[in-house]
């Protein structure tokens, strides 16, 4: 299979990854798990998940992406998902199997109510037949907790690599040397002016990667349900509000995405807009016939309120893969909506490319750097 290769394929020691999101991890996890390299996570908020992957729905499809070049990507990290969940544990990461449906809502009659409709959780009314469909079932549906996902693989790496840490800071710019008359990365220069060593550098750091990001910032709510809810929803209607339960009795409410910018907040320091909060409550409140169930009432007190970035390149692609004219330095992310989905094969791909010079599972020419030419990498800490 093809894959993007770095300008020389190296035995590593210890690889430096700017970004401690999913990414990040993933890939640290299968260095550690695979090849039995240490990590040195860095980044500036000096803990896990801070951003997107510690505030994202954690919902994971595998078919959904098929015909578009991440499909493969996706189907191979759906099965890596199952495989970490049995590694782990699955009930420490909260992933589980689930349903999917989608329901029209609207059309001047207000949220459904009366019969309930056989196979979908929340779909009620006469006409509830016509308006709600199924989009999948438990063999194509799962979901996961982002941030405890990301904590225990971090968790897993630090019991596999002893040297393995987090460090708080912002890489600046790689450090390479010539040696034999050859260009080699030694380490990575932080904004403390703090070099690390390390034999290879990724980039991973969402929307603050390069100057060819951007981020559509998502707000979010986790409310309490009465009960164990076992199906994701997509509504039409009512500003097509989206809802993922989780087997904890709480629901991931969110919808009303900002335009897409260059974000300037720093990474776990997102503003939480109480206006956009509560457009997704009422939203939710309007389409669901379970609103019952979902305690938004409870909004001002013990819910859970949270905005992130998701990240995206210019052209809408992940971007994965050696950064040309840079040896021993890579880039991987721009994984928009589907980041946590597609985290697991995307870092198993990094481990692979950083440690052995090729990914034997997912073709990475598509995703190829290059593509854009000369890049920028941004610090983290330099759009503020």
């Amino acid at each position: 299979m093809m894959s993007t290769k770095p300008s020389a394929s190296i035995t590593s020691n210890k690889v430096l990854i700017a970004g401690s999101g999913v990414i990040g991890t993933s890939t640290a996890f299968f260095l550690a798990k695979e090849f039995g390299i240490s990590t040195t996570l860095i980044d500036p908020s000096g803990s896990i998940a801070p951003a997107a992957s510690g505030k994202a729905g954690g919902f994971l499809a595998l078919d959904w992406n098929d015909y578009s070049s991440v499909g493969p990507l996706t189907r191979r990290s759906f099965t890596l998902h199952q495989n970490i969940a049995d590694l782990l544990g699955a009930s420490t990461i909260q992933y589980r199997r689930l349903t999917c449906a989608s329901i029209r809502v609207g059309d001047g009659s207000g949220r459904p109510k009366g019969r309930k409709l056989e196979g979908i959780e929340w779909a009620e009314g006469d006409n509830a037949m016509a308006n709600a469909r199924s989009l999948g079932d438990e063999s194509t549906i799962a979901q996961v907790h982002p941030k405890k996902f990301c904590q225990r693989m971090w968790e897993h790496v630090q019991s596999l690599t002893n040297e393995s840490s987090l460090v708080k800071g912002s890489v600046v710019e790689a450090v390479y040397e010539v040696k034999d008359g050859k260009k080699q990365l030694v380490g990575a220069k932080l904004d403390d002016e703090t070099v690390l060593e390390g034999d290879a550098l990724l980039f991973a750091c969402g929307p603050w990667t390069a100057d060819n990001m951007f981020g559509t910032k998502y707000h979010s709510l986790v409310v309490p349900t009465t009960k164990t809810l076992s199906q994701c929803v997509f509504f039409s209607g009512f500003g097509d509000p989206e809802v993922y339960v989780r087997p904890d009795n709480t629901a991931y409410c969110t919808g009303f995405p900002d335009p897409p910018v260059r974000v300037t907040e720093r990474p776990g320091q997102e503003e939480v807009r109480s206006d956009a909060i509560a457009k997704i409550q009422k939203s939710v409140e309007m389409a669901s016939s379970m609103s019952d169930d979902l305690l938004l009432s409870t909004v001002e007190d013990d819910v859970l309120q949270q905005a992130c970035y998701l990240p995206s390149t210019a052209d809408g692609s992940p971007m994965m893969g050696a950064l040309p004219d840079q040896p021993q330095t890579f880039v991987c992310t721009g994984h928009t909506c589907w980041g946590i989905l597609m985290g697991p094969a995307s870092g198993e791909a990094m481990a692979n490319l950083i440690a052995r010079g090729d990914s034997p599972h997912v073709d990475l020419t598509s995703f190829d750097p290059a593509r854009f030419g000369s890049l920028s990498m941004v610090p983290q800490s330099s759009r503020v």
